[in-house]
């Protein structure tokens, strides 16, 4: 089984934000990266794969040289090889059609991509790939076994769980729950000394429009400073929660 592991290099959440050119663009400047916590559940889960049912594990980002130190993270932690798509992840329709390209070529029986990255949360991704592939698609996916060409899995729907069977080739929006956070696994020396070794190949981008453009950034306002009301006082504590609050 073949299995393509879509990786997002996503800025660390301890990382202070910033924006530049009018609110416009991100500034990166002493941002540090990380793989996005998603694919990095679903990067784990394929290396489960490769340990008991003898995958093969390939990563791929869309990007520039500054994501190979991501790449290379996820090579350390057990991916055999990877794909670095040579362009700018200027929108997902855009990395979605590099993706599907790669796919096309390499025949992958599994894709595994994170239901969304922590960036843009914009969720759009894997789905657009199995669109463009017609490939089937089952997103929010928490849970996945493979015998043969069959795929049982399980995804969270509003109020419960969902357990769907599909066959390969197949793509999934993987989240927490396809392994507990406990089951993450951190590159030891052996497996980064490996890493300098294994695969990571540059491809050029295929023609792909893009259709969306970031117009204006904004910060979330700050939280306004707390107001303090006295236990004897609850006729201000009804006034404030009903005039300013509006919770009752």
């Amino acid at each position: 089984m073949k299995i393509l592991v879509c990786i997002s290099h996503v800025p660390d959440t301890t990382s202070k934000i910033n924006f530049t050119n009018g609110d416009s663009e991100f500034d990166t400047n002493g941002v540090q990266y990380v793989i996005n916590p998603n694919d990095e559940f679903a990067l784990t889960r394929a290396i489960w794969f490769q340990e008991k049912q003898g995958a093969t594990v390939t990563v791929i980002n869309v990007g520039g040289p500054e994501t190979e130190p991501t790449l290379r993270k996820a090579l350390a932690i057990g991916a055999n090889e990877a794909i670095r798509v040579n362009a700018k992840p200027e929108d997902g329709f855009f990395v979605a059609k590099q993706i599907a390209e790669v796919i096309k070529n390499g025949n992958y029986d599994l894709i595994i991509a994170g239901k969304e990255s922590l960036d843009y949360n914009g969720g759009m991704v894997p789905g657009m790939i199995a669109g463009i592939l017609d490939f089937n698609f089952i997103n929010s996916c928490t849970s996945i076994t493979v015998e043969d060409t069959k795929v049982t899995a399980i995804r969270e729907i509003d109020g419960g769980r969902e357990t769907l069977s599909s066959s390969l080739p197949l793509i999934i929006g993987g989240q927490k729950g396809l392994v507990e956070e406990k089951d993450l696994r951190i590159p030891n020396m052996r497996g980064i000394m490996t890493a300098r070794t294994k695969p990571l190949t540059v491809v050029e981008p295929i023609e792909a429009p893009v259709n969306t453009t970031a117009v204006k950034f904004e910060k979330p306002a700050p939280r306004s400073a707390v107001k303090l009301v006295s236990a004897d006082n609850l006729d201000e504590l009804i006034n404030l929660l009903h005039n300013e609050a509006k919770v009752i």
